[in-house]
């Protein structure tokens, strides 16, 4: 297994310490730091096993099929911890978690007709959103400094709008992939 399939998995394999971290965190300073620790790491991974595939030519089948996964499943976990915690509104987590289902759906039809459907910019900048998303509102600093509650929130509408504009993209970019598809 090469270095960014590595790190991958190191991503999937943070994910249960990060949840556990989290959902204590409610008067835990120390475990609300770990968890948020934790994600920038695993967060991090992201940045760096994709970097160093394209860099070294290490790009697998793997890898093209658990990063993405990766991914979705530590924001996916965050945020779903998030509402746990009185941080993000459930709907707004739904459509989120739907769009990741969508496109996840739409890849395993592309792949099963021998296509392979990249990551778009809109869905990095809606990655890249929902990640500083999640970093704010796990450090929760709105009694410290107020104005870092409105950030949050506007972050936060910008992730959903990311979303919805990213699924619309891929949507309309890989339509071709449903007519093909046989039902």
């Amino acid at each position: 297994m090469n270095l960014p399939n590595k790190l991958t998995v190191l991503r999937v394999i943070l994910i249960p310490f990060f949840v556990a971290f989290l959902l204590l965190s409610p008067g835990n300073e120390a475990f609300k730091w770990t968890a948020l620790v934790i994600f920038v790491v695993a967060s991090l991974t992201d940045m760096l096993d994709g970097k160093i595939a394209r860099k070294y030519n290490l790009i697998t089948d793997f890898g093209k099929f658990m990063d993405p996964l990766a991914d979705k499943l530590l924001v996916c976990s965050a945020m779903i911890c998030l509402i746990e915690l009185g941080r993000i509104p459930s709907w707004i987590v739904v459509i989120i978690i739907a769009r990741e289902f969508t496109i996840s759906g739409f890849r395993l039809i592309a792949a099963d007709n021998g296509k392979v459907i990249a990551a778009s910019y809109w869905g990095k900048f809606k990655t890249t959103f929902q990640m500083i998303m999640v970093i704010l509102m796990i450090a929760n600093l709105g009694d410290i400094l107020p104005w870092i509650d409105i950030v949050t929130q506007v972050i936060m509408w910008i992730a959903l709008a990311l979303t919805i504009i990213s699924l619309i993209d891929y949507l309309i970019k890989n339509k071709d992939v449903m007519a093909g598809a046989s039902m």
